[in-house]
């Protein structure tokens, strides 16, 4: 690897700078920063063409602001930026019930499998903007889809941040552009496009391993929903943050789990299944209502089919596709 000392900047005449010499300019300071890890970004390019249509989609001008930097720096090494925190600031953060700072920006909606497969399988457009019943959060809660939806699987940045990840690493599922665009050309190595019938392949697939689905939504990814991540309780910094610092970044899919307690013989499995500590076992099973966010885990889980996932108006409306495709 070539270790540059400098960055030049240099071509046409310099009439507009008095004829000055360019390759003799030197730029340092913050500019000189944003210049060399803006050229490490764009992987020696000026400006990839993913790049250009997000600034489009934010307006040019955006170029200048912190909210385009921070979303660019997470698109862009999500990995180190996810996988940093989990690594080394959860650890060190002390719990704060109610927190709710970080979740308003940055948050996910719990999707039972039949409902994540639906937002795979829509064939026409879906564009929805505020959301406030469904995604109970101040900001970052619309929804755009083009049917039928692009999607690109990339290394999942909460399971690289960790010393024995779950297997497959490659899960994360990236929603729609031009945020596809933006992961496969700036990251060729640790993602590739799916087809829709292997993206519902690999939610099934990660469903039997007893991993949830959440759909994400971020402020700077443009205010909406850029993801489907399919999460396990042990890498996953969301489920993470709700379980140890109380800050709600994932609301319920609009479901809990009900028991039968003709069906259940207390085996326990449900229990050691669920993501959200939510089931206790004595005698039969039993459903903490406050802690369960309607996942699903649990049913599949089950040797005894006991368990299953009923609709409960407390929890909020479920991020059903029928249901949108009929207000859209």
């Amino acid at each position: 690897m070539t270790v540059a000392d400098a960055i030049v900047l240099a071509g046409g005449r310099a009439s507009r700078m008095g004829g000055v010499d360019k390759p003799a300019i030197v730029i340092g300071g913050l500019a000189g920063a944003l210049a060399g890890l803006w050229l490490l970004g764009e992987r020696g390019d000026l400006l990839l063409p993913s790049t250009r249509a997000w600034l489009r989609a934010l307006g040019w001008r955006s170029v200048l602001t912190p909210r385009f930097w921070h979303g660019y720096l997470y698109a862009r090494w999500s990995s180190q930026y996810v996988g940093g925190a989990v690594r080394y600031v959860f650890p060190r953060l002390r719990p704060v019930p109610g927190e709710t700072r970080w979740a308003d920006v940055y948050h996910g909606k719990i999707l039972p499998t039949p409902l994540a497969q639906k937002l795979i399988s829509v064939n026409e457009d879906i564009p929805l903007q505020d959301l406030e019943q469904i995604i109970p959060y101040p900001t970052a809660r619309q929804i755009v889809l083009h049917g039928p939806p692009d999607v690109v699987v990339y290394e999942c940045p909460c399971r690289a941040g960790r010393e024995n990840p779950c297997q497959p690493t490659q899960v994360c599922m990236i929603v729609g552009k031009p945020f596809t665009d933006f992961v496969l050309e700036h990251n060729p190595h640790s993602s590739r496009r799916l087809t829709q019938q292997e993206a519902l392949d690999l939610l099934q697939a990660e469903h039997e391993r007893g991993h949830l689905h959440a759909a994400y939504f971020k402020d700077v990814m443009l205010d909406r929903f850029y993801a489907i991540c399919n999460c396990c309780a042990c890498c996953c910094g969301g489920i993470e943050a709700m379980r140890q610092r109380g800050a709600p970044m994932i609301t319920s899919s609009g479901y809990v789990a009900q028991v039968d307690e003709g069906l259940c013989t207390a085996c326990g499995t449900c229990a050691e299944s669920c993501p959200f500590e939510a089931i206790t076992v004595n005698g039969a099973a039993a459903i903490t209502w406050e802690a369960c966010m309607g996942c699903g885990v649990c049913i599949d889980q089950c040797p005894d089919d006991a368990l299953a996932l009923v609709l409960d108006a407390r929890k909020g409306p479920p991020l059903d596709a029928d249901h949108l495709r009929r207000v859209s």
